[in-house]
């Protein structure tokens, strides 16, 4: 694949498909590949015309194509329902048809916010056994529907990255269990789908990684936090840990700086992580700071001392 020699555009002429980016952290990712030059196609089941289970009015895929297309790509939003392998074989085909191929494939679907809140002081055995296997529907199934059916598309042309999104690394999840049977193997599947992917894509000059973001300040969190964007140092009084949260623009970011890097090959079957990956590009937050919520809480487990300004 040849890379682009606009340094303002480096994905110019690159076909991308962001899977969930109705809001959040693929909203963002989508915005920021446009922002970069891309062509991206964006996938989610919230529309102006009808709402997903998750039943927030307040975005929709049409939105974020908008969003793509005002920062300087060209944004495409196709309605999908990544449970539904028809749904994705006819967004592969269309991608097909109209660009002849796909060069990034983020898997960023979830959608699964509703079903963990309730969860949440819970063992096991005491949440609805219906939720518990959403939350595997929802974030691993929908990632494995989407990569069976996209990456022969993907691998066609060399130098297709596969970006799977999930929440923690390998370093902090290794050594933490998240909350509940359903979430922790819903969050450390997208983890080893990638590092197992990388050696099936390695002989097509493809990378595959897992990118998780930081505490990420989605729409729908400052929402729980009562706080907007402008005014989300309100909830550090009550939260100081909420000093090091992140916008979902940063791990955008992220992944445009992944994309963009004619080197990424090195980083093949790693999981990686927004702050991480903001020391190695250089690229900040909105707000010009680097926040490193991972290593902060690493830290601060072995030193309770440890300062979060030290990790912003």
């Amino acid at each position: 694949m040849t890379e682009s020699t606009d340094r303002t555009r480096p994905l110019a002429g690159r076909i991308a498909l962001v899977a969930g980016a109705t809001r959040g952290a693929g909203r963002a990712i989508a915005v920021q590949l446009g922002t970069a030059g891309a062509t991206v196609y964006v996938t989610g089941r919230t529309t102006r015309a009808q709402v997903s289970e998750v039943g927030r009015t307040t975005e929709t895929i049409e939105e974020t194509a908008e969003l793509v297309t005002a920062a300087g790509g060209h944004g495409i939003a196709v309605p999908t329902d990544h449970l539904q392998a028809d749904q994705v074989r006819a967004l592969v085909d269309r991608i097909d048809r109209e660009q002849g191929r796909l060069d990034v494939l983020v898997d960023d679907v979830w959608g699964g916010e509703h079903l963990l809140g309730p969860s949440f002081g819970k063992k096991t055995w005491e949440i609805g056994l219906d939720d518990g296997l959403r939350m595997l529907e929802l974030g691993v199934r929908t990632h494995v529907v989407t990569v069976h059916t996209a990456l022969p598309l993907l691998t066609r042309h060399p130098g297709g990255l596969l970006v799977e999104v999930t929440d923690g690394t390998t370093a902090y999840n290794d050594t933490h269990y998240r909350e509940n049977v359903f979430y922790d193997l819903a969050k450390n599947a997208p983890i080893r789908m990638a590092f197992g992917l990388a050696t099936e894509l390695a002989p097509y000059e493809a990378t595959a990684v897992c990118v998780s973001p930081g505490w990420l300040r989605s729409e729908q969190m400052l929402e729980t936090f009562g706080v907007t964007e402008d005014t989300w140092r309100d909830a550090v009084a009550k939260l100081p840990d909420f000093a090091v949260s992140e916008t979902p623009a940063y791990l955008g970011r992220a992944i445009a700086a992944l994309a963009a890097d004619p080197d990424r090959a090195r980083w093949n079957g790693q999981s990686l992580d927004s702050g991480g990956l903001a020391k190695e590009y250089g690229f900040t937050d909105v707000d010009g700071s680097r926040p490193d919520s991972w290593s902060y809480m690493l830290a601060k487990e072995a030193d309770p001392d440890t300062r979060v300004e030290d990790y912003r």
